[in-house]
């Protein structure tokens, strides 16, 4: 044994030494303080929507993939863009720019020439089936502690779909709440 390893063998009580009265006396502690918890960031996906950096947690998105063809819906709900082929499963590609009325109406997407070199589908894990949403281009995964969200301010629009704020490096994310995103 080293010199180190007995100054602590001799410094900690060992389980099987007797402590006497002197640990008796000490407080007892239930656990340790929150204060003294580090938080530990949430990771989200960081992606841009016309714009604006939005972001949802990183525990929902199941794949991210490049734009391929998509089947039209004919009286598709407005947000919907259409069916995608995910390795045999058929998902519904939503636009979530009409939800949050950055756009008046969803492109016309059929085939990945009719969106931008970085536009992306962010497939995402829903318990009522995955879907995919359309966006711009994705940043990354960014992250935030939760104890530094904001809520979501009341902007008089349709932006019930916006669950909070998040602030990173002087860069604002708007946070989804993707059940009313894809509603």
């Amino acid at each position: 044994m080293s010199r180190f390893a007995e100054l602590l063998d001799c410094f900690f009580y060992r389980p099987d030494e007797e402590v006497g009265p002197f640990l008796e006396l000490a407080p007892e502690v239930e656990g340790v303080p929150e204060s003294v918890v580090a938080e530990v960031p949430e990771e989200f996906l960081a992606f841009e929507l016309a714009g604006e950096t939005y972001a949802v947690p990183i525990a929902v998105v199941r794949e991210i993939q490049k734009v391929g063809d998509v089947t039209e819906v004919p009286r598709a709900a407005p947000n919907v863009i259409g069916l995608i082929n995910v390795r045999g499963e058929m998902l519904p590609l939503y636009d979530v720019k009409v939800r949050l009325e950055l756009a008046g109406q969803p492109p016309v997407v059929r085939t990945k020439k009719d969106v931008g070199r970085g536009a992306r589908v962010v497939l995402l894990r829903d318990p009522e089936g995955d879907a995919g949403i359309l966006v711009d281009r994705v940043q990354g995964v960014v992250k935030l502690a939760l104890s530094r969200l904001e809520s979501a301010p009341n902007l008089g629009l349709e932006r019930d779909a916006v669950a909070g704020i998040g602030r990173k490096d002087g860069r604002l994310f708007i946070l989804l709440d993707l059940e009313q995103a894809l509603s």
